[in-house]
């Protein structure tokens, strides 16, 4: 019993390890997005899929960057292996939804990876590089 207990905790803490270092490379590349907004400002936005498809490529790069940075899992690897490849997203766009509600509401303007489905989108191309090359 005490094994699963360990095996569980062990792998909540690797989902919220690698939902901050995903919330780490996202507030990265939210900087960067609103940076070259601002050199943009008169550009006409692209549609919701080739952003999404954008942010799925830079999570990807991200995830690349991140393998080459730290070689090694966050964690190591539990009985639930795999398990962040769902969670770890899914908490990352909901923290980055409500980073966008919290702009909002103090009168700033948002940029798209400040929202659930483009948070979860970049995070889950973090997610599955550092899946498929650090087993």
């Amino acid at each position: 019993m005490e094994e699963f207990l360990a095996a569980l905790l062990y792998g909540i803490l690797e989902v919220f390890a690698e939902a901050f270092f995903e919330l780490f490379f996202e507030a990265a590349c939210s900087l960067i997005v609103r940076m070259i907004r601002n050199v943009f400002s008169g550009a006409k936005a692209e549609s919701p899929v080739l952003a999404a498809a954008g942010y799925l490529v830079l999570g990807i790069c991200s995830g690349i960057a991140s393998v080459f940075l730290i070689p090694h899992p966050l964690v190591h690897p539990s009985r639930f292996h795999g398990i962040s490849l769902l969670i770890s997203p899914l908490v990352t766009g909901l923290i980055m939804s409500q980073v966008g509600a919290f702009l909002r509401r103090n009168g700033r303007t948002t940029v798209r990876i400040e929202s659930f489905a483009y948070g979860f989108t970049f995070a889950f191309g973090i997610a599955i590089i550092r899946l498929v090359f650090l087993k």
